[in-house]
């Protein structure tokens, strides 16, 4: 089970971004504006982890998910990807 890393960018006051860091969160981070600031990171094992993770971070309550498909497990290719490896 693949553990990936995600990261939480403040932009200003009002605008945040949470992605995956390495090579999958860098059309996230394309969009921030100038002098946005990584201010957080966390490992997750799905996107239901990591946004339960973030929602606990930021002090929202409890994250809910209709989608199956978020609690499914990263995988292993992506953490290859995130730390930068080919497939073997």
């Amino acid at each position: 089970m693949a553990i990936l890393l995600h990261e939480l960018w403040i932009e200003s006051s009002e605008e945040q971004a949470f992605c995956l860091a390495g090579p999958m969160g860098d059309e996230a981070r394309s969009l921030m504006l100038p002098g946005a600031k990584k201010v957080w990171t966390v490992e997750a094992e799905n996107h239901f982890d990591a946004m339960t993770k973030y929602y606990g971070h930021m002090g929202w309550g409890q994250y809910t998910t209709e989608h199956p498909a978020d609690y499914e497990p990263y995988p292993d290719e992506w953490l290859r990807v995130q730390q930068g490896r080919r497939a073997t």
